[in-house]
């Protein structure tokens, strides 16, 4: 998962702005792949660390020198982004529970 430059999503009958892309990915391991993307937002309050809202999602497909050049994670987050007209700003580190108190 990313941290991007917020853009606004309409969810649920409002503008609200997404700050966290999400890709996992189909590769047919000979010219394409399909990568599954949402663009979520930190959950409110986090049950869980990887606790998001999804508000927008969909499936692009890489092909041609794309597909010939991806080697590693990043440049498919990369190439999802661009796709989407998207700027990451880093990592995504979810946040840490509370201790809980005794």
């Amino acid at each position: 998962m990313k941290t991007i430059e917020p853009v606004k999503v309409w969810y649920n009958g409002q503008e609200v702005d997404a700050n966290i892309l999400n890709s996992t990915s189909n590769d047919n391991l000979i010219d394409s792949a399909q990568f599954n993307y949402q663009l979520c937002i930190q959950s409110l309050p986090p049950a869980t660390p990887y606790n998001t809202t999804v508000l927008a999602s969909g499936v692009l497909t890489m092909t041609g020198d794309a597909y010939q050049n991806w080697t590693t994670n990043d440049y498919a987050y990369d190439w999802v982004a661009s796709q989407l007209n998207l700027t990451i700003t880093g990592e995504y580190i979810p946040p840490v529970p509370p201790n809980p108190t005794e």
